[in-house]
């Protein structure tokens, strides 16, 4: 029984095979799958799955990409949408300082304004942080985030971060590039990480696994993500999904 905590299969690659991927999921032993909404775009149509499919949940949240284009208005439709029984976390929100997309006083204010908002309405956070971890772990700080905790998606640095994150209540979310040859820092943080704090994602269509590593992603191969890290932790796979899975529904509040 595993648990998909951060995928995009309401994208547009998905158009011609959503129900065949879906079921090839659940055929992998996927029982809850957290579908993620970034932006006035893709929050509908992951809400839309969620009510569509009982073992979907959902996010809400504007992604540090699209900052600029975030108003006031949008923050209110977010806290909005937050009461739905779907719901389960804010994001993908955070920094993201690799594309020139939004100025950085722009992604700070944003930022910021959701993890307020997301502790007005008690949801947990999904991190979004690329090449941004300083200023991601002082705002995160500055603004008490470890209120809410929630989860440092497609988590990339080493174990130094990865401690201090989990210092602030976050848990870390482990996806494909854990079985590339070229991550070494990678699999060192997924053999020591706190096995009450690990999550699986696939964050697909992005990011594929090895073999399929520059092909279209899949939420079925949280599967190869989940026997990599257990094959590292030298721990059955049985035992390390039972345990993921409860971390993300204690984390989403899921019963």
């Amino acid at each position: 029984m595993l648990f998909e905590t951060h995928t995009h299969l309401n994208a547009e690659q998905f158009d011609e095979d959503r129900e065949e991927v879906i079921k090839r999921t659940t055929d992998a032993g996927v029982s809850y799958i957290l579908n993620i909404g970034y932006n006035r775009e893709t929050i509908p149509s992951s809400i839309q799955l969620a009510e569509t499919y009982p073992f979907f949940y959902t996010s809400v949240g504007w992604h540090p990409q699209d900052a600029i284009s975030c108003t006031e208005e949008d923050l209110v439709w977010l806290r909005t949408l937050a009461s739905h029984a779907k719901v389960v976390a804010i994001g993908e929100i955070g920094l993201d300082y690799y594309w020139d997309t939004s100025p950085k006083g722009i992604q700070h204010d944003i930022f910021r304004k959701q993890i307020r908002l997301a502790k007005e309405v008690n949801l947990p956070i999904i991190i979004h942080n690329r090449d941004a971890d300083e200023d991601v772990i002082r705002i995160l700080k500055e603004e008490n985030a470890e209120e809410i905790g929630g989860v440092m998606h497609c988590f990339s640095g080493d174990i130094v971060l990865m401690e201090q994150c989990i210092s602030l209540n976050f848990s870390i979310g482990i996806g494909g590039p854990v079985t590339f040859k070229n991550r070494p820092v990678l699999k060192e943080v997924a053999k020591v990480v706190p096995l009450d704090r690990l999550l699986l994602e696939t964050d697909s269509p992005y990011l594929a696994p090895h073999p399929f590593r520059g092909k279209r992603n899949e939420s079925s191969y949280v599967r190869l993500v989940a026997e990599e890290i257990a094959r590292l932790r030298e721990m059955p796979l049985e035992e390390l999904a039972h345990i993921t899975t409860q971390n993300a529904k204690k984390l989403f509040e899921i019963k």
